[in-house]
């Protein structure tokens, strides 16, 4: 019991330090509160650090080797006010470069619908801003398109959260739009699309619908007939059917890894001449021709004869609009 305590006495102190510099001149009930602390543990703390720090080049404690705080205000007013650190101005900093791609990757997500005004998404930035050893390049990303998936995607993520059933025109991929009625069970991102997963009363079975195939999308006030937890809802997220189209490819070993929601179960593959080749399964033949297209080079279709002209006519097409 005396080493759990020991263990979680660090972990607060290592939490406090930061915390005391991040709010300089910080009150002992505010960080009290903040830590859901005594008052006492707090001002027991501080006498702690301030006897804390890393011996010098002698092994022993020299001025400046420890942490060193404001007396009088600590005595008279309760306030904390750190006057020296030991180590923490040696940390190992982001560069400015990785910052960057940290604080673009924080405004994709602050562009997001579900974390619109998001306090902590913000707070993460000014912080990255501060810490990094130099200043980050100024970046901007596009905020998401409330016209536009951005916005299908937050009503749906709300119409599962109501658990209500849903309403939406669905164009599949072999181009027929139909009106469909939906329990959404699950929302999940593969690659750069977004998929709905739920039970589709017009099919009676489990489905997964593209968000950018959804239109007129509308929450009705029906609950949910069809759980996640009462209807099979394979890991994968492309399950095959028996209407699926089989297709042979030859693909490079390294791009494997990026089919495997593709292949059926106990799919063969065999070597060809330092490539793997293997048979997919595709519901039609234009989602064949996105994922051809999403690894040029890579992957070669090499049978039925139908697939391999279905995506070298759609090639060609995209080719000619170049000239």
């Amino acid at each position: 019991m005396a080493e759990f305590q020991a263990r979680d006495k660090l972990a607060f102190l290592l939490s406090l330090v930061p915390w005391l510099i991040e709010h300089d001149g910080a009150n002992v009930a505010e960080a009290a509160a903040h830590f859901g602390v005594s008052p006492q543990q707090i001002r027991d703390a501080v006498e702690l650090i301030a006897v804390s720090g890393i011996p010098g080049d002698t092994d022993s404690y020299q001025h400046g080797d420890l942490f060193d705080i404001n007396w009088d205000a600590f005595e008279s007013n309760d306030e904390i006010v750190l006057t020296n650190l030991v180590a923490i101005d040696d940390s190992p900093r982001f560069s400015a470069r990785e910052a960057t791609a940290l604080i673009a990757g924080l405004q994709y997500l602050s562009s997001l619908p579900e974390n619109a005004g998001s306090a902590t998404l913000a707070s993460l930035t000014a912080k990255l801003s501060r810490g990094a050893s130099a200043e980050p390049a100024q970046v901007g990303v596009e905020e998401a398109d409330d016209s536009g998936r951005g916005t299908t995607l937050a009503l749906i993520r709300d119409c599962v959260a109501r658990g209500t059933q849903l309403e939406l025109d669905y164009l599949d991929s072999a181009g027929n739009r139909e009106r469909r009625r939906v329990d959404p069970l699950r929302v999940e991102s593969f690659d750069d699309d977004w998929y709905l997963r739920g039970w589709c009363h017009l099919r009676e079975a489990v489905r997964t619908f593209r968000l950018d195939r959804i239109s007129n999308a509308v929450i009705t006030d029906a609950p949910i007939e069809h759980r996640a937890s009462e209807v099979r809802l394979p890991d994968r997220l492309f399950d095959g059917s028996p209407e699926d189209l089989e297709v042979t490819i030859e693909v490079a070993p390294a791009a494997m890894p990026l089919l495997v929601d593709y292949l059926p179960e106990g799919a063969a593959s065999t070597d060809a001449d330092g490539r793997i080749r293997t048979t997919l399964r595709v519901s039609h033949f234009h989602g064949l021709k996105r994922l051809i297209a999403s690894m040029p080079g890579v992957a070669v279709v090499v049978a039925p004869a139908s697939a391999r002209s279905a995506v070298a006519e759609w090639a060609a097409a995209g080719a000619a609009r170049y000239r």
